[in-house]
């Protein structure tokens, strides 16, 4: 097959270059093969190799193509759901190690970033998660509260705290999680696969899994030029998920999340957005999420069309919006325009699945990947090495296929349209 290219996004342009993952040629016997070179499997590739376990990657394109290489770039503490709703949902004593592990996932994320060195431009500047109406304003304070009790470093700020801190008077209310930061996503993809190939693991582009079946008492993988044999497999193919296992599928529904980036900003400009460089999203029918980054450049993201995009001008609704919060970017000059392929679950819970012996199934994000997918890496390494006795901090559950899947990108260009109206009207 021929490597696509990479989405034309600013990290493209602006990456550490690639380590070599060459195609696999030749068949491969091995402890554990993994499907997919995002986030989860390459931060699974390297805990497994860290504990002497031999873990093969094969990736259809190259490591941080999808998702991974191409999202917004921020580095998010939690789940969707609030602390209170996830103990609700699984119990005390899985809800809490969930709360826990989940709000622990961007200081697992920097921690590695530091322990490898990986150079992608990281920071932990804070989350900021911003209403601009009353209702998002009282659901996220409760969040907050219900944080604060639990003795996270959360701060609910009123509208001046955010307006020094945004430059804009467009939110009523937010919570700042200081754990939160952004990082350069794919450098940071870059970087993963370098560091699991250092510590051992064998990590292959251009290797597409094209069939998986039990063989005897291991498992067969067939790839377009060699063959793997594997003792155990974990798929980890999020967005990009086809019908390599049954019905999985149509668990997840694969939505886009698209990005606009300016030029460099001046230094004057660039303070008066965000002078102490947190990440911004807003808790909206329609999210939208920005930073400023290390050049100086402006990064709106939030949903755009059910297609890949190639321009800034194919999401222009994110750079009218960048100009209501800061009047001071008219004219200014937008240069890149992309997207990529996000998993959203039903419940908007991340999934772990053993739908078969010896084989693990992580997926659904839920636009929360960076740093979940990251910590979920040293999680299921746990469980490969552990097998069923090895509890991990997340629900294993059945395959549940999404009621009238097929109809997803009808339902989902629907719910669009209808979020960015609400949102206008501040219903």
């Amino acid at each position: 097959m021929t490597r696509l290219p990479l989405p034309p996004s600013l990290y493209a342009d602006t990456a550490v270059a690639p380590v070599a993952t060459p195609p696999l040629d030749v068949d491969k016997n091995v402890a554990v093969a993994i499907i997919g070179g995002g986030y989860t499997g390459l931060s699974t590739a390297l805990h497994l190799a860290e504990q002497g376990v031999d873990a093969l990657v094969l990736e259809a394109q190259e490591p941080g193509w999808g998702a991974s290489g191409n999202n917004g770039g921020h580095t998010n503490p939690g789940l969707k759901h609030d602390p209170d709703q996830i103990e609700a949902d699984f119990g005390a004593d899985l809800g809490r190690r969930m709360i826990v592990f989940s709000y622990g996932t961007t200081n697992f994320t920097h921690e590695l970033i530091r322990r490898y060195q990986i150079p992608c431009e990281a920071r932990q500047n804070g989350t900021l998660r911003a209403a601009y109406n009353e209702a998002s304003a009282a659901a996220i304070e409760k969040t907050a509260q219900q944080c604060i009790r639990r003795g996270m470093p959360v701060t609910y700020l009123n509208r001046e705290q955010l307006r020094e801190m945004t430059g804009t008077d467009r939110y009523i209310g937010a919570m700042l999680d200081a754990r939160g930061g952004d990082l350069h996503p794919l450098s940071y993809a870059r970087g993963l696969a370098r560091a699991a190939i250092s510590a051992g693991a064998k990590v292959h582009g251009e290797t597409p899994a094209l069939s998986l079946r039990r063989e005897g008492s291991r498992w067969r993988i067939e790839t377009p030029r060699a063959v793997v044999h594997a003792d155990k497999v974990l798929l980890a193919t999020n967005g990009f998920t086809d019908d390599l296992w049954p019905a999985l599928r149509r668990t997840i529904v694969p939505v886009f999340s698209s990005i606009a980036a300016t030029a460099p900003l001046s230094d004057a400009v660039a303070r008066s957005i965000m002078p102490t460089r947190p990440v911004l999203y807003e808790s909206g029918h329609i999210t939208v999420y920005y930073r400023i980054d290390q050049n100086n450049r402006l990064l709106m993201g939030g949903r755009g069309p059910m297609r890949w995009i190639k321009s800034p001008h194919d999401v222009a609704y994110l750079m009218r919006y960048a100009e209501r919060l800061w009047p001071q970017l008219r004219g200014v000059s937008w240069t890149h325009g992309w997207n990529s392929r996000l998993a959203i679950t039903g419940d908007h819970y991340p999934h772990v699945h053993e739908p078969a012996e010896n084989i693990l199934i992580s997926l659904g994000c839920n636009g929360r990947g960076v740093a979940l997918a990251t910590a979920m890496g040293a999680q299921l390494a746990r469980r490969l090495i552990g097998g069923a006795k090895a509890e991990i901090d997340m629900p294993i559950t059945g395959i549940k296929p999404i009621p009238m899947h097929a109809f997803w990108p009808v339902g989902v260009t629907t719910a669009v349209i209808a979020g960015r109206v609400r949102d206008r009207l501040g219903i």
